[in-house]
């Protein structure tokens, strides 16, 4: 879908549908903008639809005009209180819930009320990614028609707008909303690799895949023994961006990717919702994403290295035990006393894989924890870190894009609660603080000389309903932080 912006007013612009966002204090002159002040019949449509261009109220008028056939305004609020983060919920909002044409799009906002170079972006992102729909799995696509083109009205010609930009980062969350949407019988931890390595393809993107072997050679013994009850082998894949100019920084980012999650011998039951454990590889979907929208932007001073351990996480006869005690591949002894813990076991060798590439960040992505959602919900991930900068860093991208992010405490003194009475470490502590102690966990398998962030998308990963610029189903969530935040350190 083209998505293009244009200098033209809008008396200028015509077409199918002509999107406005409405400031209360400005809905008589926006509608002598669009040349509708005078019109009775308009105005009584309004008023039937008591609408006032407050926050949330949206109404659509048939127009029948020479240059528009489709007239939705949709409420902004007032000025103090406008926000992109609001104005990317209700555009989005409006395009799902009221379009359902095959012609042109124009959405026009006061872009003069927020930086329009970013605000532009941001619209632009939104409207394409609120109408997606993924019907891989359906034997007939439902009808559905959609706008054949979107243009952004009234956009200054100074404006630092990049149509590579937004439609990498969609193709990016679009994959990882595919990705984390596919069941476990069809995305498996080979399919996940091959997927990887149909995302190098045309791009400057290097690809390693370490096998079984390769990985016990490495001494991955905590990942291993997750992966040892099924019958499909793990695959630890590990892309790699080069810029052509000068490293100015060097990223490593690591995602969890469990294609599916029974929980193991300590089986998930009641609301665990084990139907929906295909997407414990969340974090894996987001870090694919973001490499497939690196590759197409390219920028030009950051090396960034993708890194996902994948695996299932099943029962059979060679199946980890709760009791058991691996060694990770920094010589650690774990003892697995809870068998559902395992996506802190293998992110654990694939931190210890990722400090061994000295990076100057290193960030991990996880749906690690049901006390992160308890303690968020499903709008708001967690963010822990050992470093301050590091984590206004990836809060203050999460916030440009509009995506949930809460810093949370490093609590030193929760350590106690993984100790272990036979190995150096237990995988869980007590219930209480339970994303506190998986955070914890992680930070044993670092060096600690490296700034590192763990980010918890338990909540966030998946969506009940439509809602936003999410469809129900899996979100992309992290793509779009992470990107903007590379993207970031790019430009210091």
């Amino acid at each position: 879908m083209q998505i293009s912006i244009t200098t033209k007013s809008l008396q200028e612009w015509s077409g199918a549908v002509l999107l406005v966002g409405v400031l209360e204090e400005e809905l008589q002159n926006q509608l002598k903008q669009i040349g509708l002040d005078c019109d009775h019949e308009i105005e009584q449509k309004l008023k039937i639809n008591n609408f006032n261009a407050k926050r949330e109220e949206t109404t659509t008028l048939q127009l029948f005009s020479e240059k528009n056939e489709k007239l939705i305004l949709v409420g902004l609020g007032t000025k103090k209180d406008l926000s992109l983060n609001y104005l990317r919920k209700a555009i989005a909002n409006a395009i799902r819930g009221c379009i359902s044409f095959n012609g042109s799009l124009g959405i026009f906002i006061p872009w003069e009320e927020l930086n329009s170079a970013v605000t532009a972006e941001e619209i632009a992102i939104a409207a394409r990614l609120s109408l997606y729909k993924d019907e891989t799995y359906r034997s007939k696509p439902e009808p559905r028609s959609l706008p054949t083109k979107i243009q952004l009205i009234g956009i200054s010609k100074e404006t630092n707008y990049s149509e590579i930009n937004v439609s990498s980062v969609c193709e990016g969350v679009e994959l990882a909303r595919e990705l984390v949407n596919a069941p476990a019988n069809h995305l498996t931890p080979s399919k996940l690799a091959d997927i990887a390595t149909n995302i190098t393809q045309g791009s400057k993107l290097d690809l390693k895949i370490l096998d079984k072997e390769a990985c016990i050679e490495l001494g991955m013994g905590a990942y291993i023994a997750v992966s040892q009850g099924s019958d499909l082998d793990p695959k630890f894949i590990h892309l790699t961006f080069r810029p052509q100019g000068e490293i100015k920084k060097r990223i490593a980012i690591i995602g969890k990717g469990l294609t599916f999650d029974s929980g193991g011998y300590n089986l998930k039951v009641g609301a665990a919702q084990i139907d929906l454990m295909k997407f414990d590889m969340g974090g894996s979907a987001a870090v694919l994403g973001a490499a497939k929208a690196i590759s197409k932007i390219e920028p030009n001073s950051i090396e960034v290295h993708f890194i996902v351990a994948s695996c299932e996480n099943m029962i059979n006869g060679s199946a980890i035990h709760p009791g058991d005690i691996v060694k990770a591949s920094n010589g650690m002894t774990i003892e697995i006393n809870n068998t559902d813990a395992e996506g802190r076991l293998t992110l654990a060798d694939a931190l210890v894989y990722a400090c061994k590439l000295k990076p100057d960040a290193l960030v991990d992505l996880a749906t690690l924890t049901g006390a992160c959602v308890i303690a968020l919900g499903d709008e708001m991930a967690g963010l822990w870190s050992n470093n301050d900068q590091l984590a206004k860093k990836l809060k203050n991208s999460a916030d440009t894009v509009g995506e949930g992010l809460w810093r949370m405490p490093l609590q030193k003194t929760y350590r106690e609660g993984l100790k272990s009475l036979l190995a150096d470490i237990k995988n869980t502590g007590p219930r209480a603080g339970g994303s506190i102690t998986a955070a914890l966990f992680l930070e044993e398998f670092i060096d600690k000389s490296i700034p590192w962030a763990h980010i918890d998308i338990a909540g966030t990963v998946w969506s009940e309903k439509d809602k936003g610029l999410n469809a129900a189903g899996a979100t992309g969530y992290g793509v779009r932080s992470l990107v903007n935040w590379i993207c970031k350190l790019n430009e210091e």
